[in-house]
């Protein structure tokens, strides 16, 4: 950042000026062309002065980033982009962030996904850190950057649980809202000719990278991954609220200045516990998920391990619902299923699967009872009658049967099957045409099978077509043995 040629004060960001607007202002009042009528108000102990060490913090800041950053380029053998390496370096996502590994909410901030990422971003720093250096002095700096990078990775993981987040930006943003919300209450020791340049250059700051954001999140994003939003809104949120706070209460540093630092820090704890409570459990089900298809661990297990903890989570009792239902243990899976229309009285899919579990139990009437009430609600319609026609076909009544089958399809039901049942209940009126018919369109819908080849076999043989039956029978055959897919 360029500093007074004058007084070697630092220059506000984007400057092309050699000469400060303060020492501008004091010239003329020596000349007396001017008189002074703001009144510097000396609320920063050191306001605009030369660094008294030529290492500061922003440099340090500065190289821990690009440290990191080259750690990554040698571990991933590339320098350009490397995102599928940002988790194991510490990334901030939201499975991982809210079920206990809350240390992510400091090292994302000092990863980037690739060159172009931590050029901008380290151009950004380079140029606001030094400035908030000088203004604020270097540990109540240092607390703002790294509190409303906290507080960016906060946001990020509430609106974007289930995404990667990485970048020095909320960090950044939170000092340029500091700065900003500082400058607004006029605490700096600086007249309002030199505070209007540096809020003209924030809100350029501010205002072209969310735009940019946005645009480049729908224009540009392509396979490099989009720009978080969140965390730069939450770190300018977080870095406007904790500036004024400072300018209002704690212009000078001490115990106030302290006071201010520890609410700023009680209060994201409470924003970090809201987070965990209102993100954190279908996070912990998706872990649940995963293990599913593993060995690590019985799902049933781990799933009633978060219901103890959590036990009005939807998503929990109906991921338990599912495993019991896999594990055809239905008596149970029914108990869940209802738990969750309990909570969640218009989930269209857990009263569906309600009743697919009746009929798994051999209770058509229950089954027909779910599914009517998903009609009456308005709920997936097209599944409803598809579940009514199944009940229908289970106890006999096929012609009725038939006609939901019907409805279904003209509402819009995609159910795989739905044609081969259509076919089967045709078949037991002795419909053979009608049920070929179905059968076909159930192959040309889901392709072959052997199940469907034996039932276009038995139905042609009804229809004395035996040479279509044998045929048929020849590919269901062909089928089994792996020798013909479609």
């Amino acid at each position: 950042m360029a500093k007074c040629i004058r007084c070697g004060r630092q220059l506000t960001a984007f400057s092309l000026r050699k000469i400060c607007p303060w020492c501008k202002q004091h010239e003329a009042i020596q000349r007396g062309e001017i008189v002074e009528h703001d009144v510097p108000q000396p609320v920063i102990r050191r306001p605009w002065v030369r660094n008294e060490s030529n290492i500061s913090l922003t440099h340090i800041l500065f190289g821990a980033n690009v440290a990191v950053y080259l750690a990554m380029a040698i571990g991933s053998g590339t320098v350009v982009e490397f995102p599928g390496k940002s988790l194991l370096f510490g990334a901030n996502y939201g499975p991982s962030t809210l079920t206990g590994q809350w240390w992510r909410l400091v090292t994302y901030m000092f990863l980037h996904k690739g060159i172009w990422h931590i050029a901008f971003n380290m151009w950004c720093l380079w140029d606001l850190g030094q400035l908030c250096e000088s203004l604020y002095g270097a540990w109540t700096y240092v607390t703002i950057y790294f509190l409303t990078g906290i507080a960016a990775g906060l946001a990020s993981v509430a609106w974007n649980p289930g995404v990667f987040s990485v970048g020095a930006s909320g960090a950044i943003f939170g000092l340029a809202g500091a700065l900003a919300a500082s400058y607004y209450l006029g605490e700096f020791s600086m007249p309002s000719i030199a505070i209007r340049p540096a809020l003209r250059s924030l809100a350029f700051f501010i205002g072209f990278n969310v735009l940019f954001g946005i645009g480049y999140n729908v224009f540009l994003s392509g396979n490099f991954g989009g720009i978080d939003n969140a965390a730069h809104i939450g770190g300018l949120v977080g870095g406007l609220i904790l500036g004024a706070m400072i300018a209002k209460l704690a212009p000078h540093e001490g115990a106030n200045r302290l006071g201010v630092i520890a609410l700023v820090v009680v209060a994201l704890l409470g924003v970090g516990l809201g987070v965990r409570r209102w993100r954190s459990g279908p996070m912990r089900t998706a872990q649940a998920f995963q293990a599913l298809g593993g060995s690590q661990g019985d799902p049933v297990a781990r799933l009633k391990m978060i219901i103890e903890q959590n036990p009005n989570l939807a998503p929990a009792h109906f991921a338990l619902a599912q495993t019991y239902f896999e594990q055809q243990k239905f008596p149970e899976a029914e108990a869940e299923f209802k738990k969750v229309i309990e909570l969640q009285p218009q989930s269209a899919r857990a009263r569906f699967d309600l009743g697919m579990t009746y009929l798994s139990l051999n209770r058509p009437d229950d089954a027909k009872a779910a599914f009517n009430d998903m009609i009456q609600q308005g709920l997936n319609t097209g599944e409803a009658h598809y579940g009514v026609a199944m009940a229908l076909a289970m106890r006999g009544k096929h012609h009725d049967a038939i006609q939901e089958f019907q409805a279904a399809i003209k509402d819009g039901s995609d159910m795989s099957g739905i044609y081969s049942q259509m076919g089967n209940s045709y078949a037991k009126l002795k419909m053979y045409d009608d049920a070929i018919s179905a059968y076909l369109k159930e192959k040309e819908k889901s392709g072959n099978t052997q199940e469907l080849q034996n039932a276009l076999a038995d139905a042609y043989q009804a229809k004395g077509m035996t040479k279509e039956a044998q045929d048929a029978r020849d590919e269901a055959m062909q089928l089994k043995s792996g020798d013909k897919t479609q």
